[in-house]
């Protein structure tokens, strides 16, 4: 076979110097069918060497058989279906080959996105420890939400995965947007929704958010991570450019360090599909976004209780103590993402930073005040009921009398 320089050079000699076929085949020492394959083939010459064979060739008939019926076979199954007494690998090489033949192709759809159109939602967990306070520490979760046209990324640690948690989560990130998409796109996350027969049904606090904003929710269905690809792949940025080399004093500086992140470094940089920067991207995003509300949605838990004799709300697992003077009152209990406040008719009567580690409990210094002083009060009313019913001291020298 002609080497590539050779044939490169008859080529050269034939185009370029206008010479015939004898000629150069004498010049070069080359058969003149040779010069002539040369001079027709546009592409360069290559050896590929014929492979040896390979035991599987003997049993692709039975393998395509079987492939014909049941697309989906296992290579180990249809190992033993035909024999096979060899190594799995190479048979599992030529089942991956021969298998698309069977099977109807699955290409995947590059998506574009209109502006304002949708933003796709995700819940992730980061592989940290973020300190809980009272020595615990635990891994929580991330609301992330990708804007479909901008890439704009908005994310928010949350304490749980609980409904108000989430929603509120979502409120933070909204902002970051700076405005509302029509559609909110999600997994089949319990505390947003689920496919039952066919149909997706939302819970009860997601149909309110949604109604307060305007915006539509739609769940992707089962097995479908293609539905948000746009968004996993913003967890995988997470993960690759956020998380290493850092450390988080608690949740609070976990979403300072967050936000910051995602302001000076992941928003301004230019993406890799949109060729735009996200912060840049976003100004006609939002033009055809929902506007955002001056008073977002209140997604705060609630619960209302009579205050029992010990003045302690139980929220989650960890008890928060209240102003001691309204025992046996009702009282109602909000719990937001940073807050646990009491109210009894309108007033404010506790008010505590929620405890992310559990089974505590918790003491204002004001009500361990008040308490105190709701004592010595007691003590007082004691006495001077006792001064008013004048109580008799025995004379203890009668038992010396009986005894004598």
């Amino acid at each position: 076979m002609i080497s590539v320089e050779d044939w490169a050079e008859v080529r050269r000699l034939h185009f370029a110097e206008g010479l015939g076929i004898k000629t150069i085949a004498r010049r070069l020492g080359i058969a003149r069918n040779t010069v002539r394959a040369a001079v027709r083939s546009a592409e360069p010459p290559s050896y590929q060497r014929q492979g040896p064979g390979s035991r599987v060739d003997a049993f692709e008939g039975q393998i395509r058989d079987l492939l014909k019926e049941f697309p989906e076979m296992a290579a180990t199954v249809i190992a033993e279906r035909i024999g096979w007494e060899h190594g799995i690998t190479v048979l599992r090489d030529r089942v991956r080959e021969l298998r698309p033949l069977f099977v109807a192709p699955d290409p995947a759809q590059r998506t574009s996105y209109r502006p304002g159109e949708l933003a796709q939602w995700d819940l992730w967990q980061p592989d940290v420890e973020i300190p809980l306070g009272f020595g615990r520490s635990d891994k929580l979760w991330v609301v992330a939400g990708v804007s479909g046209f901008s890439r704009l990324i908005g994310a928010w640690m949350v304490p749980t995965r609980a409904g108000h948690d989430v929603l509120g989560a979502m409120n933070q990130v909204l902002g970051q947007f700076g405005a509302v998409p029509r559609t909110a796109v999600w997994d089949q996350e319990g505390c947003i929704g689920q496919w039952r027969r066919g149909e997706q049904v939302l819970t009860e606090a997601t149909h309110a958010y949604g109604g307060s904003l305007g915006m539509g929710f739609r769940l992707c269905e089962a097995a479908d991570p293609e539905a948000k690809g746009v968004v996993e792949r913003a967890n995988g940025y997470f993960e690759t450019s956020f998380l290493p080399g850092r450390s988080f004093d608690d949740i609070a500086d976990f979403n300072r360090q967050l936000v910051a992140w995602l302001t000076k470094r992941a928003n301004v940089r230019i993406h890799a599909t949109t060729r735009v920067r996200p912060a840049e991207a976003i100004f006609e995003d939002r033009g055809s976004m929902l506007t955002l509300p001056a008073s977002m949605p209140d997604v705060a838990w609630r619960h209302s209780i009579r205050l029992p004799r010990d003045h302690y709300v139980r929220v989650e697992t960890n008890d928060y103590s209240v102003n001691p003077r309204f025992v046996g009152r009702r009282v109602d209990i909000t719990l937001t993402l940073d807050e646990v406040v009491v109210t009894c008719d309108g007033t404010e009567v506790a008010r505590h930073r929620r405890c992310l580690a559990s089974h505590q409990t918790i003491l204002a210094a004001d009500h361990a005040r008040v308490l105190r002083q709701m004592r010595i009060e007691a003590r007082v009313v004691d006495a001077a009921a006792d001064g008013d019913h004048g109580v008799e001291v025995r004379d203890l020298a009668i038992y010396d009398r009986i005894a004598s």
